[in-house]
């Protein structure tokens, strides 16, 4: 099984507020959709750091981020949207921006077809969030990220299902 590395964003605005997006697989309908961070697949010759931001400008349009430290791993074996298997390795950077309006313009076909929604979330409407979330404990351990509190080394959270 081929290794995917992948970097996510945990990116927050001035207020505090994460982005975060909501997609599906192909084939699935809305209601199978999970809320999940920026990020995405290294492409080769890339280092992690460059794909957080390269991720970023595509998926949102903002090119103007500080990039924090990782703080979080996760790895397990899941499905890309073209079906092939992969075992991935995520790595969760911290990163804050100017916030604003998220830009869709940089996005491919398939994220145009399986990404229902990108909003900020406060941390008021994140603690009334029921539906589902990735990476797992996102909601147990986002307080302490937007607080600053980041841990040394990054923690590594249990997969229970890939999301993809």
């Amino acid at each position: 099984m081929r290794e995917r590395l992948t970097s996510r964003v945990l990116l927050f605005d001035p207020a505090g507020a994460i982005l975060l997006l909501r997609g599906r697989m192909p084939g699935r309908p809305a209601s199978s959709s999970a809320w999940h961070t920026v990020g995405g697949g290294v492409d080769a010759g890339e280092t992690l750091i460059e794909a957080a931001r390269r991720e970023v400008a595509e998926e949102t349009g903002f090119t103007e981020v500080d990039l924090g430290p990782v703080v979080w791993t996760r790895s397990g074996a899941g499905n890309l949207v073209t079906g092939e298997q992969v075992l991935f390795r995520e790595h969760y950077f911290v990163g804050r921006c100017p916030g604003g309006e998220p830009s869709r313009a940089g996005w491919a076909d398939y994220e145009t077809e399986l990404i229902d929604d990108i909003r900020w979330w406060t941390p008021a409407d994140l603690a009334g969030l029921t539906e589902r979330i990735y990476p797992e404990r996102f909601l147990e351990l986002i307080p302490d990220i937007a607080a600053g509190a980041y841990p040394d080394p990054p923690l590594e959270i249990t997969v229970t299902r890939v999301k993809t």
